[in-house]
């Protein structure tokens, strides 16, 4: 027993030891790009890169560990038990080499680690091989049969620790038991751990710098987590109109039109404030108007929309903090079916505020008190700008975290603190913060409505209150701009549709001593408008947000707000919605027939976009 527990442990530490040593290989070939990273760069891309190294070893050694419990009660010949492994690890051996080989050529022209895309130029082997210049094809060639060489050869190393031979039932009983405990632990290898966050290349992002997020990451992991995506056609998810007619219907609704750029109004005393981003976990409308015995479930934000700018008619893009985020931060509006956070190599070409704004000398960074893994936010948010990430792996209080992370408690109060900090330093910043406690399951160190959902929402509300208060009494006020914004709607009451517009009514509010004064703001708009708008009152071009209409422009070219959902999209105006879903192609909301053209269009631009992209 203690062999064969032997062998599956040293399959596992081998295919480690294999998966970490492409990173040193691929750093010495990007030799000019690695060359500021120094020792403790190549260190981090080792360190960081084992969580994904990890899974691909869990993967790997699911097999090997399901034939030493087949051996222990199934009597073959040994020399059948080692052929069968023998294939396994020649074919894991050669197929890796292959993935290794191709990714290392090609990074140098797509800029990301290989994924399935590869896959859509191989539909045509003839073009494909055309474009491949001899001896690029020789030395991959080399360098995959060296790998594969070196990897078959460990492996055969770990079968002298293979016994295949059966043993007594007592003996396999006990062993079973083992095995199985192993694959708990195999387990959790591929899944990536036991926190809130799977294994996704997102865990291994870890610098501003990509080159070292990309080193970082495991290529084998990349392209086979990618292989759900490889026949998808993302234009053709939604074929409304005809490639002439779509371009020419959005080029009446395009956000970055001709003379877009300059503000109607300001709104802001200054054009260069420093710029808080708080983006409230779940704030929907129904719920921060709502009402328990005649007391308000959220008076700050009641009070705060009395005190700077009120947008009553905002509307978030989707339903999930991942779509929410893009929108808010990208401009970029939400799908329905998919995510593009979930899709790297198309994610990280995506406009991002905090990319314009550190080009103009603004200190970025991005707070969360739970883990940045989730939904590959980690990868998303280094790709587009964002300087700094700090996340619960960063932060330690007294207080124990959450289900989801540190609450919105400690997090507010540390996150002032820290944005009197940034403000002392003297350089501009965009700091943001995504907040979490009022999320499901509703579980915080509070206790003042019996719903455990408004229960939650109102110490959240408490907490963002608290820390504005702080702000305001501090010399950072003066030059400050917060704007408060929710990342989704909630279904609140439980019988709210999820495809009606109140469900993405949400609020967003600008305070700050930067604001110039109170104002209410009647436009109907969503959160793909923030990146304009903002960008607009900072003198800022944002004519790559395709998307982003600024709501303060002279004329805007549209006056609606947009929403997806599962598979649908809602959008809203002064004079009514449309509501269309495509399960059954039914139009559910029709008070403005007009504006379903407009939400086709949106829709089938969007997935057109992305398959560009």
């Amino acid at each position: 027993m203690r062999r064969k527990i032997g062998f599956v442990l040293a399959v596992f530490a081998a295919t480690v030891v294999l998966m970490v040593l492409q990173k040193p290989v691929f750093m010495a070939w990007y030799a000019a790009e690695a060359a500021g990273a120094g020792f403790g760069g190549w260190m981090a891309v080792l360190w960081h890169g084992l969580s994904l190294d990890l899974t691909v070893a869990g993967y790997v050694t699911a097999v090997p560990l399901l034939v030493m419990l087949a051996s222990l009660w199934v009597r073959l010949p040994e020399r059948l038990w080692r052929g069968i492994l023998t294939g396994y690890f020649v074919l894991v051996s050669v197929l890796t080499a292959v993935i290794f080989a191709v990714d290392v050529a090609l990074y140098e022209h797509w800029g990301f680690r290989l994924d399935a895309t590869i896959l859509i130029y191989l539909s045509d082997p003839k073009e494909a091989m055309a474009s491949v210049d001899f001896w690029l094809g020789v030395r991959q060639t080399l360098l995959a049969a060296l790998y594969a060489a070196l990897m078959i050869w460990l492996y055969r190393r770990t079968l002298r620790f293979f016994d295949g031979q059966r043993v007594g039932w007592r003996t396999a009983s006990v062993g079973s038991l083992v095995m199985l405990l192993l694959a708990g632990f195999d387990f959790l290898a591929i899944r990536g751990g036991m926190g809130a966050s799977t294994a996704n290349v997102s865990k291994v992002y870890f610098s501003s710098e990509m080159f070292l997020n990309h080193a970082a990451t495991n290529p084998v992991f990349s392209f086979l987590s990618s292989l759900g995506d490889r026949n998808t056609d993302y234009a053709a998810e939604y074929p409304f109109y005809d490639e002439p007619q779509l371009t020419e219907r959005f080029a009446a609704l395009r956000g970055n039109a001709p003379g877009a750029e300059a503000p109607a109004r300001r709104v802001l005393t200054t054009s260069r404030p420093n710029v808080v981003l708080v983006i409230l976990e779940s704030f929907a409308r129904t719920v921060m108007d709502e009402r328990v015995d005649g007391e308000p479930v959220m008076p700050n934000m009641q009070r705060l929309k009395e005190e700077g700018l009120w947008f009553e008619n905002f509307f978030a893009n989707s339903y999930r903090t991942d779509r929410g985020e893009v929108a808010l931060l990208s401009g970029f509006p939400a799908q329905t079916r998919m995510s593009i956070m979930k899709l790297p190599a198309k994610s990280h070409n995506l406009p991002s505020i905090a990319r314009t704004m550190s080009g103009e000398g603004y200190a970025t960074s991005f707070s969360y008190g739970g883990d940045l893994n989730f939904t590959n936010q980690a990868s998303y948010l280094y790709a587009t700008g964002w300087q700094e990430l700090v996340w619960q792996k960063d932060l330690h209080f007294d207080r124990e975290a959450a289900d989801w992370g540190y609450d919105d408690e400690v997090m507010c109060d540390w996150f002032a603190e820290r944005v009197i900090s940034l403000d002392e330093g003297g350089r501009p910043f965009l700091a943001a913060l995504l907040t979490l406690s009022s999320h499901t399951p509703f579980d915080v160190p509070y206790s003042k409505f019996a719903d455990p959902v408004l229960n939650a929402m109102a110490f959240s509300d408490a907490c963002v209150g608290r820390m504005l208060d702080r702000l305001k009494a501090s010399p950072a006020w003066r030059n400050l701009l917060v704007v408060l914004v929710a990342d989704h709607g909630y279904p609140y009451p439980a019988t709210l549709s999820y495809n009606e517009p109140l469900r993405h009514r949400i609020p967003m509010i600008w305070t700050g001593g930067a604001v110039a004064g109170p104002q209410r703001i009647e436009t109907y708009a969503s959160q793909i408008d923030l990146a304009a708008t903002l960008l607009g009152q900072l003198g800022l071009a944002h004519t790559d947000f395709d998307y982003s209409k600024d709501i303060f422009a002279p004329a805007p070219p549209r006056k609606f707000a947009y929403y997806t959902f599962n598979d649908g999209f809602g959008v809203v105006d002064s004079l009514g919605a449309a509501v269309w879903d495509a399960t059954g192609d039914r139009v559910v909301t029709e008070t403005n027939p007009e504006l379903l053209d407009v939400g086709r269009t949106m829709l089938q631009m969007t997935y057109t976009d992305i398959g560009r992209r």
